[in-house]
């Protein structure tokens, strides 16, 4: 129904107000009624164009001529900027030769412009900034919610080291209280001993006073003096009190020592220009698709690396490394050196494999299938390892006490760089704790997929730290974010498998979330690889499959 017609929007004659309107003057912009339509026209003016209600705003109105008096404008010169010129200006000296464009035909072009960007706005622009909004708008909603957590979190753990320090004062004051019992019997001991000395003199004293009166000879002669023993006098008996010293506290160690509050990260960044063919996600599907699930054999996969345009190699449980092409049929199986399972997988520019061995303490490269020796450590442990851009390899570290850990660059088996702490000295990546895959973004930013930390930790190249990814709120994925493998794509999106949450993370360079991928029936992914065409395969950590996504 047209809603011009509506009994909300009912039009009335222009002219009297109360009519319904009928006609319409295209020339004078006015609504008119079927009595008022002569009485419009009366004035003999011949420009007047009434035409139906409906077909109104048909007619072109052209602008006056500057120059010449009562003419329109139908015509622009291109020559001119595209001036706007009557029909008298292109007899004229200053357009002699020039190409004339009617202006009918530039207004119908213009009008398709117009339509396209009107459709545009409202297909493409305005569903873009709701859902810019309505993401803004559920962020400010779970500010409160995110937040309490936080604090909930730190008050239990004030609450926890409260009750530690609770029972560590408890045991001092035991302690105390022990050595209280042993002073006191200490002292007791030698008042007692003092006593039964003052016994005994207070009895001497009586006798000595009675022989003093006795006239009895006997007695007096039977008398033997026991003045030398008192006269050696006990020794002196003095035990000194235990001291507290209590250690200066250094609020700057309590507050490391009682959790650490990473950076706010808010990233603003320029956004490219959008054109009819943009999704709101710029680029990515949709609706992910599954397009094949690979059978490896493996009891427990572990991670996945693409070689050239049709193979993949794989890693689990086993000393096992083996090589498929992508309609999952086996190619080739590499032993390790040291016949242990190796902890991660690269291929190299040059096609040969790269493996880590975390119990030989040695990063390998398998050539002509040929395994040599590249990277010997001491002191610490290879874990996770990828190849940069530039052909160095970066390595994921452990010490043998697996209390640290960091990053490390070699260029052949000569370390280039060491990422490990921030600018404030604190550890850029937790402990042990689990896995750490790493990835060089197409930026060249250094991206690790902290386990232990349950975060996504992004250095640049010179190891500052960028930003810090902990995972998107979400009534669905109410599990903690526990990042897993990381890959990055052609578009320098990151790509990292949440395992606990069964889907991927799909972030922009920046660490801004852009969307899950969760539909393709993921189960405890781990591993992750995308081809040169940004197809994903994914690791099922406990099937043993690598399934191909189309995201």
């Amino acid at each position: 129904m047209d809603p011009r017609s509506t009994a909300q929007d009912v039009h009335r004659c222009g002219l009297c107000e109360t009519a319904m309107v009928h006609s319409y003057c295209d020339f004078c912009h006015v609504n008119l009624c079927i009595p008022c339509i002569g009485k419009h026209i009366s004035d003999g003016y011949h420009k007047h164009a009434i035409v139906s209600f409906q077909e109104r705003r048909s007619t072109l109105i052209y602008p006056k001529c500057g120059t010449h008096e009562h003419k329109k404008c139908k015509l622009l010169c291109k020559n001119c900027a595209n001036s706007y010129m009557c029909s008298s200006c292109t007899a004229s000296e200053q357009h002699r030769g020039h190409v004339f464009v009617e202006v009918s035909h530039a207004y119908k072009t213009q009008q398709e412009i117009v339509k396209i960007d009107k459709e545009e706005l409202e297909n493409s622009f305005s569903p873009m900034y709701e859902k810019i909004a309505r993401d803004l708008e559920n962020q400010l909603a779970n500010l409160d919610g995110g937040y309490e957590k936080i604090t909930t979190t730190m008050s239990k753990q004030g609450e926890l080291l409260h009750r530690e320090i609770d029972i560590v004062i408890n045991k001092m004051k035991t302690e105390i209280s022990e050595i209280k019992v042993k002073h006191r019997d200490t002292l007791q001991k030698h008042l007692d001993e003092i006593k039964q000395i003052q016994t005994l003199i207070k009895v001497t004293f009586l006798t000595l006073r009675d022989l003093e009166k006795s006239n009895e000879v006997s007695s007096t002669i039977e008398y033997s003096s026991k003045i030398r023993e008192f006269r050696k006098l006990p020794p002196k008996v003095k035990v000194s009190l235990p001291t507290f010293i209590p250690k200066p506290i250094d609020r700057n160690k309590l507050y490391t020592f009682v959790g650490e509050i990473t950076p706010l990260a808010a990233v603003t960044e320029e956004v490219s220009s959008l054109n009819q063919s943009n999704t709101p996600f710029s680029g990515l599907r949709d609706e992910p698709e599954l397009v094949a699930t690979m059978q490896t054999k493996y009891k427990i996969l572990y991670n996945v690396s693409f070689l050239g345009t049709d193979k993949i190699w794989t890693l689990g449980e086993t000393n096992d490394i083996k090589c498929f092409n992508i309609n999952g049929s086996l190619l080739q199986t590499i032993k390790t050196k040291s016949k242990k399972w190796p902890n991660d997988i690269a291929v190299d520019s040059n096609g040969n494999l790269l493996y880590s061995d975390w119990s030989a303490k040695t990063v390998n490269k398998v050539k002509n299938g040929q395994t040599e020796e590249l990277i010997r450590l001491q002191g610490w442990r290879p874990s996770q390892l990828c190849v940069t851009s530039t052909g160095d390899i970066l390595v994921t570290l452990y010490s043998d006490d697996l209390t640290q850990s960091k990053v490390v660059c070699y260029s052949g088996s000569t370390e280039k760089q060491t990422i490990q702490f921030d600018d404030k000295g604190k550890p850029l990546y937790f402990g042990y704790g689990g896995l750490k895959y790493v990835i060089e973004n197409r930026n060249h930013d250094i991206c690790v997929a902290d386990f232990g930390a349950g975060a996504v930790v992004v250095v640049n190249q010179d190891g500052k730290l960028r930003w810090r990814y902990t995972g998107q709120l979400s009534v669905t994925k109410n599990k903690p974010f526990i990042p897993w493998g990381i890959t990055t794509d052609s578009q320098s999106r990151i790509l990292t498998a949440d395992c606990d949450n069964n889907c991927i993370h799909i972030l922009d360079q920046n660490g801004q979330f852009l969307r899950y991928i969760d539909n393709c029936d993921l189960e405890y992914p781990s591993g992750l690889c995308v081809d040169i065409n940004d197809n994903l395969f994914v690791c099922e950590y406990r099937k043993g499959n690598v399934k191909e996504i189309k995201y």
